[in-house]
């Protein structure tokens, strides 16, 4: 035990000199670091000064006289361009490798490969979880459920400080291979592990349908690029068809492209017409974005010449998130829709993906948005004017729930005074409950010590 005890001194002591003084391959001081000089200029990191030229010197020496493994040139590269997005503490902020960003457009596109699961982020644990697996996917296919939190994918376990982006990278990679997840399910408070295989994922957006009741409900699950077309489609066939009545349903969506939604809102709204609270010099506002000085960097209006003249209701709940609740908002603000079900989830920030030369990548918060009414929902999101809760039972079936067992729905048709759904005239609201935190992430990777090699595969999204 002792002399271990001093050939890790040693080792100690090497590595203190070498980080103090030099950089040459015999632990001579060759280089020294010079603390006295700045690494920051006009108030941001200089990567072109001496302090940190000198200093990621030390270290790429250190690891090249110590570190054990080999050495893959292309992760320390990744790896260096994703700490700069770190760094910024946007938790939204994110670097994509020219595959990971192919993949993101693909995705964008409405396909994609992954096990097909609606995920989110706890923001006051840090928890990712599933807001609901996608009908017919590989993920309900194993027996995913809504609420499940993730643990550990592969052999990479999950901490609090891991943003929902880079979990997803994990999730997602080639067609055909498999992903090992581990799940703490709060149902059963125990854990579940799956293997799944990564599948192409076709993104169906929007479903509409016609209610025995004469009114049409339309869900949208997300606002990609063909989003706005589906959405056009389907009011134009529910109001030929003869709808009473709208019901809109972005529950559990999570969002998507600003301008997407831009275009759905745009087609219900009529031109010109001024918000309620909102500035009367700028009638038809949808939305203006505007950057940490306070300029206007986007603004949208009213200008496609179409309105849609019938009630609508629009259904939504914690997991109605950005561009959910640019629509959810505008509506309200304009008077267009009765809301309907739980607080949304208040992200009234935008992010922008900057393509480079190269095929990579990356995303940052640019802005705040604002509504039609001048109002920022970041944090505070939107409350409903018919606050209706689901039980724990109901919002795992959420995306599969039978229409005359959905409270939230029958809560909307019966502000629209609509006839209620055969089998649902004795349906009760869900009773509020005091959701348990379930499994909680650590706050840091835990310190462990291994003889396995360590994972050096990058999961693709």
């Amino acid at each position: 035990m002792k002399k271990h005890k001093k050939f890790l001194a040693t080792i100690l002591a090497a590595a203190f000199l070498l980080t103090a003084g030099g950089c040459g391959s015999d632990g001579g001081s060759s280089e020294v670091i010079e603390n006295n000089t700045s690494q920051y200029k006009d108030g941001k990191l200089d990567l072109n000064s001496a302090k940190v030229k000198q200093k990621t010197a030390v270290i790429q020496q250190l690891i090249d006289d110590y570190f054990l493994y080999d050495i893959d040139p292309e992760k320390q590269e990744e790896a260096y361009y994703d700490a700069l997005l770190r760094g910024l503490n946007d938790k939204y902020a994110v670097y994509y490798t020219p595959v990971e960003y192919a993949h993101v457009m693909e995705a964008d596109e409405g396909e994609y490969v992954g096990i097909g699961v609606t995920v989110s982020k706890d923001m006051n644990t840090g928890a990712v979880y599933v807001v609901e697996p996608i009908e017919g996917s590989p993920a309900e296919a194993v027996g995913f459920e809504a609420d499940d939190i993730f643990v550990q994918v592969d052999d990479v376990a999950l901490t609090a400080g891991m943003e929902l982006e880079e979990v997803v990278k994990m999730i997602r990679g080639e067609e055909g291979t498999k992903v090992h997840v581990k799940v703490y399910r709060q149902s059963i408070e125990d854990y579940k592990e799956f293997d799944v295989e990564r599948k192409k994922i076709e993104s169906v957006t929007v479903k509409s349908e016609m209610l025995e009741n004469g009114y049409g409900y339309i869900k949208v699950s997300e606002f990609i690029l063909p989003t706005s077309d589906q959405f056009t489609s389907a009011v134009d066939s529910l109001v030929a068809q003869g709808a009473k009545g709208l019901i809109l349903d972005v529950r559990n969506n999570p969002g998507g492209f600003t301008d997407t939604v831009i275009k759905m809102v745009d087609y219900l709204i009529a031109d010109g017409q001024v918000p309620k609270d909102g500035d009367t010099s700028k009638p038809g506002v949808l939305l203006e974005m505007k950057d940490k000085n306070g300029k206007v960097l986007y603004e949208d209006y009213t200008k496609d010449k179409h309105s849609v003249e019938l009630p609508m209701a629009i259904l939504m709940n914690g997991n109605s998130a950005s561009s959910s609740e640019i629509m959810i908002g505008t509506l309200r603000d304009y008077g267009k829709a009765i809301m309907v079900g739980e607080k949304s989830y208040g992200k009234g920030i935008v992010q922008q993906t900057f393509p480079l030369n190269d095929g990579s990548a990356v995303k940052m918060t640019i802005a705040k948005y604002y509504l039609p009414s001048g109002s920022n929902i970041h944090e505070t999101g939107i409350e409903p004017d018919i606050e209706v809760e689901l039980t724990t039972e109901q919002k795992k079936r959420l995306y599969k729930l039978p229409h005359n067992e959905d409270p939230q729905l029958a809560a909307a048709i019966k502000a629209l005074g609509g006839d209620p759904l055969p089998g649902s005239e004795n349906l009760e609201a869900g009773t509020t409950e005091t959701k348990k935190p379930g499994w909680v992430p650590p706050t840091e990777e835990p310190k462990t010590e291994t003889t396995e090699e360590p994972r050096t595969e990058t999961t693709e999204e």
